[in-house]
C-alpha cells in the first residue's frame, strides 16, 4: 500500500501544445506496472479546452464542478455538469473543456496501452468550440 499526502503532488500548468486557455492539473494517481490507470483533477477556467485527441483504451471524465463541453468528432457539441460521467470508447477523437462562460473541472482517468495513455491532434477551433449544443 501507499499513501501520497495532500499537497506532496504539485498542481502543474496543462502543456500548451495539448490545450487552449488556462488548464491546471492536479495529479491524483499513475499506478506503477502491471497496473496502467492514470487518474488526474483537470480544472479549465471558462473558454479553455483539449486539444482533439484519443485514448488507446477510453477515457472516463467524472464532472465535479462548473460547466464544461465535450465532443465526438463529427458530433454534437455537449454540455456537462457536476455529477455527469462521460465515457469515451478507445480510439475516439474528441475534446473537453469549460464552457465559453463558466470553469469546469472533472477528474479524468483513463489507462495505458504501450505506456501510451492519449494521442493528441490539433486544437479545437473556435468555431468547432463555439458551435450550438447538440
Amino acid at each position: 500500500m501507499d499513501i501520497t499526502l495532500a499537497g506532496t503532488r504539485p498542481t502543474r500548468r496543462a502543456p500548451k501544445e495539448h490545450f487552449t486557455g488556462t488548464v491546471l492539473q492536479d495529479p491524483i494517481n499513475m499506478a506503477p506496472a502491471p497496473a496502467r490507470l492514470n487518474v488526474s483533477r483537470v480544472a479549465f477556467e471558462p473558454g479553455a479546452r483539449t486539444n482533439w485527441h484519443h485514448h488507446p483504451l477510453g477515457q472516463t471524465l467524472y464532472v465535479i464542478s462548473g460547466v464544461g463541453r465535450v465532443q465526438t468528432k463529427g458530433g454534437p457539441v455537449q454540455e456537462i455538469r457536476p455529477g455527469d460521467t462521460v465515457w469515451i470508447p478507445p480510439g475516439e477523437v474528441h475534446w473537453h473543456g469549460a464552457s465559453p462562460t463558466n470553469s469546469m473541472c472533472h477528474i479524468a482517468m483513463q489507462e495505458a496501452l504501450d505506456g501510451v495513455y492519449s494521442t493528441w491532434l490539433e486544437p479545437v477551433t473556435d468555431a468547432e468550440y463555439g458551435a450550438p449544443l447538440g
